[in-house]
């Protein structure tokens, strides 16, 4: 029963992606580095210092220390619990207000995709300030071993407060437009592909009833769509973010969403698209499946888990 416990809910549910988070963030690291490596280069025109996730993941350890492998933490935990508790509530105001339902007041499945996408979108806006400094704390490296634009914040707030020095509440938001297509597009691959997975999975009575395992397998299959969909959206969020601003605002590398997506496709290839695919693939499966199991345990902690209702 969702009524009394809204608010819990959400406040779980954001703890849960939060602490799954922390798990998953090395492979963030991992992603961000090796979306930026050979930036607007052609293949072959670049030192390759991070070959594959697991390399990616030595090569940071060995050359920035074990420490950096979670460089970008606290935005990155910030960022999920603010974008997925404002994208968990905007999606149950949605279903409050009977928005996923057809005129028959059946469950209509364009409507959830829809109702989704749009909760997704509102989290992507509440919680870009912070991807955009997580992004740039995370591709900060060892001079040996950097790619990409390197900005010099310290920490989140020393980012924050700098970015907003320079370029005023709106420097907060650059790259927003990248955000949104990313988390639409996601948002739309992972719910239609998940559950339909899950039956699947299910149907085949692999595993127990109930058990993490079917998760873990609908997330890894989902995720094969997800990466597919996304990962283009992702890199050119990445790009667009970490990019070097003029003292006026303007990047220095892309004008925006449509020339990053010409300019990557003109110097990279369609390959340069995929780039950082390996890990933001390996983190999709154990992340879904460690949000979903912490909220599940969460909510038996704090006693709010369906009782027969």
């Amino acid at each position: 029963s969702m009524g009394s416990h809204g608010g819990a809910e959400f406040l779980l549910g954001g703890m849960a992606t939060a602490l799954a988070g922390f798990f998953t963030n090395p492979l963030e690291v991992a992603k961000t580095r090796m979306q930026l490596q050979g930036e607007l280069k052609a293949h072959g025109q670049y030192s390759v210092h991070y070959r594959n996730a697991f390399h990616a993941l030595l090569t940071i350890a060995r050359t920035d220390g074990i420490l950096a492998l979670q460089s970008g933490l606290v935005p990155a935990l910030w960022y999920q619990f603010c974008m997925n508790g404002v994208r968990l509530g905007t999606y149950q105001v949605q279903i409050n207000l009977g928005l996923t339902k057809d005129k028959n007041g059946k469950n209509s499945f364009p409507r959830t995709v829809c109702a989704g996408a749009f909760a997704g979108c509102v989290g992507s806006v509440v919680g870009s300030p912070l991807y955009l400094v997580k992004t740039q704390l995370q591709a900060r490296a060892n001079e040996a071993i950097a790619v990409g634009h390197q900005h010099p914040h310290e920490s989140m707030s020393h980012g924050l407060k700098t970015i907003f020095q320079e370029h005023g509440p709106l420097g907060l938001w650059r790259g927003l437009n990248g955000a949104i297509a990313r988390v639409t597009v996601g948002s739309a691959a992972q719910l239609s592909t998940f559950s339909t997975a899950k039956n699947l999975i299910e149907d085949t009575k692999i595993f127990q009833p109930n058990s993490v395992m079917t998760t873990l397998g609908a997330s890894m299959v989902g995720g094969v769509a997800v990466t597919l969909f996304m990962t283009p959206f992702d890199v050119v969020s990445t790009r667009l973010y970490n990019q070097p601003v003029s003292s006026v605002g303007e990047g220095k590398h892309y004008a925006g969403l449509i020339d990053c997506f010409w300019k990557i496709f003109r110097a990279e290839g369609l390959w340069g698209f995929y780039k950082g695919w390996g890990p933001m693939y390996l983190r999709i499966g154990p992340h879904t499946t460690l949000c979903l199991v912490i909220w599940d345990q969460l909510r038996k902690f704090f006693e709010l888990t369906d009782k027969g209702s």
